[in-house]
């Protein structure tokens, strides 16, 4: 099972998680693929993925999180052993996202909402102090004007890393990795 896990201020919806979903089921595979809405509290995020991963009972999961949606993949494929897929990941949103503390607005929803040091403090918890690497995949590309893709791949050392010259944050080469996505997650089309 597939679970994606989309970033900040996104939503499932985005255009990524459409991508992999209609691919998927192009494949006679939707029923092996959650994309949830995430709350925009970092323990509400956490706990809606899990529920996510609990509605396949029986199955193995891979996580597919992009930006702070790899953060919070990051900290489920640790704590359930399982493997992820990252795309453009965050890796300390605790500290990136210090800047954005205020008012946010949902790209996708139109919510409005209050980014707190609550929020900060929690991410900063979930942090993940090391990795196996063996449970990743990390796509990236250089040109992400949002986060600096050289703390990824430092952080994810060891892992299965695809740099992509170029692009950037919304990972443009996105369509062009959809099969090595599923040829990580183990899963082959029905």
């Amino acid at each position: 099972m597939l679970v994606y896990l989309h970033g900040f201020n996104s939503s499932a919806q985005s255009s990524k998680a459409r991508l992999l979903g209609e691919y998927l089921q192009q494949r006679g595979l939707s029923h092996r693929y959650a994309s949830p809405s995430l709350p925009r509290r970092p323990a509400q995020a956490i706990a809606t993925a899990e529920a996510a991963m609990a509605g396949n009972p029986g199955s193995e999961v891979c996580f597919v999180g992009s930006s702070l949606g790899g953060f919070y993949a990051t900290h489920l494929a640790e704590k359930h052993n399982a493997g992820a897929v990252l795309i453009n990941p965050a890796i300390n949103p605790h500290i990136g996202l210090r800047a954005y503390l205020g008012p946010q607005r949902n790209l996708y929803t139109g919510e409005t909402y209050q980014l707190t040091e609550a929020d900060l403090q929690q991410w900063e918890e979930l942090c993940v102090p090391r990795i196996a690497p063996q449970r990743y995949l990390l796509l990236i590309e250089t040109g992400d004007e949002v986060l600096d893709y050289r703390q990824a791949v430092n952080f994810y050392a060891g892992a299965r890393q695809v740099v992509v010259e170029g692009g950037d944050h919304s990972l443009q080469s996105f369509p062009q990795h959809l099969p090595a996505i599923l040829e990580f997650a183990g899963i082959r089309a029905a």
